[in-house]
This record gives C-alpha cells, sequence and structure tokens, in this order.
C-alpha cells in the first residue's frame, strides 16, 4: 500500500514549493516505508510514498505516459490490470512497467473519466492530464483508501492522511479552525462521516467520486452507487452458485503479489470463510494472525486456532492488553481526527501481528453490510413489523412514554434491556434505525456539547446525514435502506478507516474480498428474505458457504475483535482516562465538564455502562493533545 499527496495552484501560476511537498508526502511514511517519487512542474507537485508489492524492482512512481505528458500517483491495487494491461496493449500501448498503476494511466488515456469503469479493486489516485491542465482525483467506489483535500485560495491540496494536508502553510494553524457540525457529527456517530473533516477547510472525497480540477475550478462528481432495488427472482441453489463462483473470484483476484501474504482469522464467518477459499486455492499453507484477550468472553483465540488447525494453516497469535498511553496515543496520531470505535485497539495489534510475517493480509471486512450479518438487522424487522400493526398515533405516544419510565439497567441481562426497542418503537424506521447503530453515542451528545457550542450549530441535526442516505436508497424495503445507509456510513467512515489507519500504521496492506463491488452488487440483487431468515442474517452466504466451513463456525455467534472496553476504562485504563477528561485544560468550551463527571462517575459505580460515550470523550481529548496547534 502507499500514500499519495499533491499541490495544484490551479488559479494561479504560482510555482509549487518542492520542499513543502517533500514534507507532505514524508509524515506518510508509515503508509510507504520502501520508496518515495516527486514530479514538479510549474503550478503541479505530486509525491509519492512507496509499500512495493508488484513489480517491486521497477514500480517506481509516479509513473509516466509515452510522451510524458501525464503522470500518475496511485495507492491501492487493481486485481484485474492483467486483463487491462492486455486492452492498452492492444490499442497501441506499450508497457514500461508490470504495474497495475500504469495500466491506469494508458486506460485515462484512452477512456478519459471513464477509465474508473474498468478497475476492479481498492484505490485513491491522482492523475496530472497537462495537455488539459486538469487534475483527477479518484477514490474507489466503497472507500477502502483515503484521499483528503482542502481548496484553498486557488490551491488544491490533497493526501492520503487529513496530517499531509496539514503540513502545507496554506493550513496554518490560523486556518485550522474547527468544524463544529463534525464535532456535532463525531459525538453522534463516533466518526466523522464524509465529506466533512475536523477542519472546516479540508475534506475527505467521497467514496465512488472523482474531483476533477481545471484553472476553472474544482467539481466532484459520483461515478458509482450500490442499488438494492433491482432484486432477481431466483432459488437458493443458483443464488449458492452464483455467491460461490463470484467470491472464489474476489479471493482469488486478491492473492496477486510478489511479497509474503497472509489473512486475518477471527472465529467469525467472514474471516473463516475468506481464509477457507484462500487455503482451496493456494497451493501454499495458509498464513493466519489472530488476537486474544485475558477476558475470555470477548476472546475468540481458540476458536480461531482451532479452525487454522483444521486447514493446516501456519497461525499466529498476540494477546491484547490496554497499554494505555502508548497506544492511544499511537492511534490519535494516525487517525488525524477524533475515532472513537474501541475496536481500532485489536485491529492494531492483529496487524502488527500479522506484519512481523507477511506484507499483504486478506480479511472478512464487509459481509455484515452485504449479507444482513449484524444482529440489529433483525431488531430492526421485528420493530418494523409492530410498526405496520400499530398506528403511529398510537404508537408514539405508548411506546415513548413507556422509553422515559423504563430504567436503562446495563447490568440486567441483554433480554431485559428493553430500553432502547421501546424508544426505537416510537420513532419512525429512519430514526429508529439511527438509535440502534447510534443512540450509545448520539443520546448523550445535546448534554455533553456546551451550551456555545449548541448554539453555534442553530439546530444543526447529525441525524439529517444519515435520512439522507437512508431515503435515498433505492427501494423501499426498510432491511435494505438499513445496509445502505451502512455501507455509505458507517462500513465507509467506520470500519474501513478503521482498517485502512491500523494497518497502515505497521505497513501492512490489507484486502477485502467481500468488498469487492462486483460480489456487492450481486449480494444487492438479492431478496432480504434470503439473506435475513428469521433472526439468522447471511442465511444465503452461510448456504453457499456450506460446503467450506463446517456447521460449528457457520452457526457460532458473532463476535470480532471486540474489547472489553467497560471493563478496560474501569480498571487498566481508569488513571489515563481521568487525566484526560478532567486536566485542567479539558474545561475548554467544547463539553460541559458537569456531565462529563455524572458519565465518569456512574460508570465507575458499575450499574450504567457509559463506556461508548466516555471513549469517544477520552479520543476526543487524545486527539486535542495530538494536535494541539490546531485546535
Amino acid at each position: 500500500m502507499c500514500g499519495i499527496a499533491g499541490i495544484y495552484n490551479y488559479a494561479n501560476d504560482e510555482p509549487v514549493n518542492t520542499f513543502v511537498l517533500r514534507q507532505m508526502t514524508s509524515v506518510l511514511t508509515h503508509r510507504g516505508p520502501d520508496d518515495d517519487g516527486f514530479y514538479v512542474s510549474g503550478r503541479i507537485g505530486v509525491g509519492h510514498r512507496r509499500l512495493s508489492i508488484i513489480d517491486v524492482a521497477g514500480g517506481h512512481q509516479p509513473i509516466f505516459n509515452e510522451d510524458g505528458t501525464m503522470a500518475i500517483v496511485f495507492n491501492g491495487e487493481i486485481y484485474n490490470y492483467r486483463e487491462l494491461a492486455k486492452l492498452v496493449e492492444s490499442r497501441g500501448h506499450k508497457l514500461q512497467t508490470q504495474t497495475d498503476t500504469e495500466t491506469i494511466l494508458h486506460l485515462y488515456e484512452e477512456f478519459g473519466d471513464a477509465c474508473i469503469e474498468y478497475l476492479r479493486g481498492m484505490f485513491a489516485f491522482a492523475i496530472w492530464d497537462s495537455r488539459k491542465q486538469k487534475l483527477l482525483l479518484a477514490r474507489d467506489r466503497v472507500g477502502k483508501k483515503p484521499l483528503y483535500y482542502a481548496d484553498v485560495d486557488g490551491c488544491l491540496l490533497f493526501g492520503s492522511e487529513l496530517k499531509s494536508l496539514l503540513e502545507h502553510p496554506r493550513l496554518a494553524q490560523m486556518s485550522r479552525e474547527v468544524d463544529v457540525q463534525a464535532v456535532a457529527d463525531y459525538f453522534s456517530y463516533q466518526f466523522i462521516p464524509a465529506p466533512k473533516t475536523i477542519f472546516r477547510q479540508a475534506r475527505k472525497l467521497r467514496a465512488g467520486h472523482v474531483l476533477v480540477v481545471t484553472p476553472d475550478g474544482a467539481q466532484e462528481r459520483q461515478y458509482w452507487d450500490i442499488d438494492f432495488g433491482q432484486t432477481e427472482c431466483r432459488s437458493e441453489e443458483e443464488w449458492c452458485e452464483l455467491l460461490l463462483d463470484e467470491f472464489r473470484t474476489a479471493v482469488d483476484g486478491r492473492l496477486i503479489g510478489e511479497v509474503p501474504l497472509g489473512a486475518f482469522l477471527s472465529s467469525g464467518v467472514d474471516s473463516s470463510a475468506v481464509v477457507a477459499m484462500m487455503s482451496r486455492i493456494s497451493k501454499r499453507s495458509v498464513v493466519t494472525s489472530t488476537i486474544g484477550f485475558s477476558e475470555e468472553e470477548f476472546s475468540e483465540a481458540a476458536d480461531a486456532q482451532e479452525f487454522a488447525k483444521s486447514l493446516n494453516a501456519v497461525h499466529h497469535e498476540r494477546m491484547v492488553t490496554p497499554d494505555a498511553a502508548g497506544m492511544i496515543e499511537k492511534l490519535a496520531w494516525h487517525y488525524d481526527e477524533p475515532f472513537a470505535d474501541a475496536s481500532a485497539i485489536p485491529t492494531f495489534y492483529v496487524s502488527q501481528a500479522a506484519r512481523e510475517f507477511v506484507t499483504v493480509a486478506l480479511s472478512g471486512d464487509g459481509g455484515d453490510e452485504s449479507f444482513a450479518g449484524y444482529r440489529r438487522y433483525a431488531f430492526d424487522a421485528a420493530e418494523n413489523r409492530v410498526r405496520a400493526l400499530v398506528p403511529a398515533s398510537f404508537r408514539r405516544p405508548l411506546f415513548g412514554a413507556l422509553a422515559d419510565v423504563y430504567p436503562k439497567a446495563d447490568w440486567l441481562p441483554r433480554a431485559l434491556r428493553a430500553k432502547t426497542t421501546l424508544r426505537n418503537l416510537s420513532l419512525d424506521p429512519a430514526r429508529g434505525y439511527f438509535n440502534s447503530v447510534y443512540g450509545a453515542t448520539a443520546n448523550e451528545r445535546d448534554g455533553l456539547l456546551s451550551r456555545d457550542v449548541q448554539a453555534q450549530l442553530r439546530g444543526y441535526d447529525p441525524f439529517d446525514l444519515f435520512a439522507e442516505h437512508y431515503y435515498r436508497a433505492n427501494t423501499t424495503d426498510p432491511i435494505a435502506r438499513a445496509q445502505y445507509v451502512d455501507i455509505k456510513t458507517y462500513l465507509t467512515d467506520g470500519v474501513l478507516v478503521k482498517v485502512d489507519r491500523a494497518s497502515m500504521a505497521v505497513s501492512l496492506e490489507v484486502r477485502c474480498p467481500l468488498l469487492d463491488h462486483r460480489l456487492m452488487e450481486l449480494a444487492a440483487r438479492i431478496p432480504s428474505g434470503f439473506k435475513l431468515r428469521g433472526r439468522t442474517g447471511k442465511y444465503i452466504f452461510k448456504r453457499a458457504l456450506s460446503e467450506l466451513l463446517p456447521p460449528e463456525v457457520l452457526t457460532r455467534r458473532k463476535q470480532g475483535f471486540v474489547v472489553p472496553l467497560a471493563e478496560w476504562l474501569r480498571g487498566d485504563l481508569r488513571e489515563l482516562a481521568e487525566s484526560a477528561l478532567f486536566d485542567a485544560a479539558a474545561n475548554d468550551g467544547w463539553l460541559e465538564p458537569q456531565v462529563v463527571t455524572k458519565l465518569w462517575q456512574q460508570h465507575q459505580s458499575g450499574w450504567r455502562d457509559y463506556s461508548r460515550p466516555l471513549w469517544a470523550i477520552l479520543m476526543f481529548r487524545m486527539w486535542q493533545r495530538t494536535f494541539s496547534r490546531q485546535t
């Protein structure tokens, strides 16, 4: 994997400062420790940091076309690049390398911006076309690879990480204004959804979008979307055959490279399916990595080890401990923005464990979103059945009143924790699903944010972005809508950001077969009844995998790399958290100190679980410490 950066003074003829470009690029060294490269010509400059995987000897970037009028810097992998190479060669191009990068550039020469439609893989790239004085920035369909940009007084900056942009003097301290709406978003979602960043002047290029920059200005447009509205009528056997065939193709394509390759392995269906398919395709034993916890109820290490043994995999395991200061400060630096998914910790550790033995690891990310695997989909379906039976005029006041008086008894067995369900039933489907996914943090937001911040927000509601995606889905099926909004928000800006930053922190490339866009498009055409059967998620995918995986894997309760966060905040992380939450500098006008204190004390009592909002506060404070110049 790699890192890219660049500067284009599109509105003037100011030459690019080479030193600044090198600074923007060097801060991405962890993404590409093997090599760097630059191209500077007048008002355009691009930089690249390389993690060498394909054509290790000859893949130095930037790469140019035959007459030197175009250049590309690229982050990602194109898994169908060999067939694309044949296509461009058939049109008269002579390839100078064996890289996927060069094929993209020649595709652009032949098809212009439509070159993206030919690519099967993960990518963020920049193409400079000197003849048109045009810069094309593109990001893959689902957002596996990041790309940030800022348009400051006619100067377009871009980089693989936000910290790269911050190296440019045009984003000096005085212009690094924190976006108050982004802060509200963060304390709802636990991440900052695209296109916002924590800073007003910086933006994320959205997944499935391109940004075209010419002397006339910059314009962003969408080139791909997932469509759940074109379901097909097929038998279970047909769907199983189609899924298994497309899944095999997706895994097979991701085995390319000239470096050691392995996989992440939890005890769940998705990662087990990836490893099993790798084992079936590859002639070598698969190298697998997993992590475990001393708290056995959170640890999947034993099950993962048993499954790896059944496949004769070369298995590696690491135990995770809450290394307070070092780990959390490291995460704050690598994520650039406040990011509150605590599973970033085990994701970093499993990446670190894998990097000792391989340079590329396949993961099982994406299966839950495509095949309705999260338990919340079953709850949402049940709630929608109640909504269909009970008129809103009766349902809203009844269930709303019950939710108000029902205790938030986190210590009770899960079946008796009905407060969220009652609240959801009082809401419309979109609000109810939002509450299921983000309510643990979002419901505390308004109390947490200071009165001054609330005034600046002027009624802004982070839910509006969620609702926009929910109702934009080309379907009336509530389950499909939930999947669509998860793909557009939780997957892209949560899961994939977590995986990218944690793996790139140790210079590990992660590939996700279940996020192959053709496999996702196939899954989107499957009716919801084949995905969610009763309370069983991923029903049809599990059926398709029955010849690959044993019954105990297919029926095991989903867990994933989940951390015992509530316990850590009462134990190993307590001292660090108290220091960050309650030091003198913490009362800086963003949050209400009394509310933070109340959440902390009630969590420490053991009767309430406020681990998610407290972790969000902690990571916000750690971000402030790490990027204190900007705040």
